[in-house]
This record gives structure tokens, sequence and C-alpha cells, in this order.
């Protein structure tokens, strides 16, 4: 079992960035596909990022591709998301998620979610 707990959001200008981390405990978090979702008001949940298991791996959504990056440190049981370039519509809460099977964009993949941490972008 993986628990997820993120944070770095905030309020940002537009064109500014921020990093978001999501710290995981349990000793098998270097076997988790890890990813980054995020939740606007009123919208679905949509895939941001996510990298494989040994950080070789990552799939950028086209939404964000060129501004942010995934990265994670499993001697340190972290992940990362990069936000440059930031837009008003990167507005969301943002949640860090664990896949136990593979790198993936689809949600039903992941099985274990943090709690969100709010970005707000302002124009």
């Amino acid at each position: 079992q993986v628990q997820l707990v993120e944070s770095g959001g905030g309020l940002v200008q537009a064109g500014g960035s921020l990093r978001l981390s999501c710290a995981a405990s349990g000793r098998t978090f270097s076997s988790y596909a890890m990813g980054w979702f995020r939740q606007a008001p009123g919208k679905e949940r949509e895939f941001v990022a996510g990298i494989s298991w040994s950080g070789g791996s990552t799939y950028i959504a086209d939404s964000v591709k060129g501004r942010f990056t995934i990265s994670r440190d499993n001697d340190k049981n972290m992940v990362y998301l990069q936000m440059n370039s930031l837009k008003p519509e990167d507005t969301a809460v943002y949640y860090c998620s664990a896949s136990g099977s593979y790198l993936s964009r689809y949600r039903s993949e992941y099985n274990y979610w943090g709690q969100g941490t709010q970005v707000t972008v302002s124009s």
C-alpha cells in the first residue's frame, strides 16, 4: 500500500513557475509508476504527466508538453512536477497518484491517490 501527500501548490501569476512535490510512504514505492492528474471546477479529472517505476520513461499530456516535466527520486520516495510558463487554464487541484501496473494516462490504472494541492494561476 502507498500513501501520498502532495505539497507545493499556491497562487502564481501567469508565466510563473511552481514545483509540486509528492511524498510517498511504503517500501515498495520504486515498483509503482506515478502520475499527476488535475481537476478544475466543473471539469473531470485529467491526466497531466506520468513516469515509469525506474524514471526511464515519461508521458506528458499535450496540453502541458514543453512546459511541465515530471521526475522522481526513488531513494527519497518523492515525485515532482515542475510547472513552467503557467497559464490561467492550468488552475486546478493537482493530484499525485500511483499505479501498480504500468505507466498510463488512464485514471482507472491508478490505485492510490493523494489529497490534492491547489494551484491557482492569475492572469
